[in-house]
């Protein structure tokens, strides 16, 4: 199998109920793995789009659910299901990150 050209990441990460930060679980979050992967069999983009969701956290929950996006490095916050469409025609079809979506460096840190 070829190496795909984008890696997508997705927190589904799921802390106790109360914590501070939130979890991106708590925040729909496997919807959102979920619609990824129903796009990725709809689009045929196995091989081009590798899909994986991540138990561990990514560090901004507070801004999740988060999807990280390589090789670019393009870090989406506050993804819902209905954006993921446009994640895949936008930026893996057309190679424009959605910027509506898109977390600031300094959002970050």
């Amino acid at each position: 199998m070829p190496k795909p050209r984008f890696h997508v990441l997705i927190c589904v990460n799921q802390r106790p109920e109360g914590h501070p930060k939130g979890s991106c679980a708590q925040k729909n979050s496997l919807a959102v793995w979920q619609k990824f992967g129903d796009a990725l069999a709809t689009r045929n983009m196995y091989g081009q789009v590798l899909v994986s969701g991540v138990r561990s956290c990514l560090g901004p929950c507070q801004l999740g659910p988060i999807v990280v996006v390589y090789p670019e490095g393009v870090w989406y916050g506050g993804v819902k299901p209905e954006d993921v469409e446009e994640i895949f025609e936008s930026h893996f079809v057309n190679g424009k990150p959605v910027q509506r979506l898109v977390l600031p460096d300094e959002m970050l840190g």
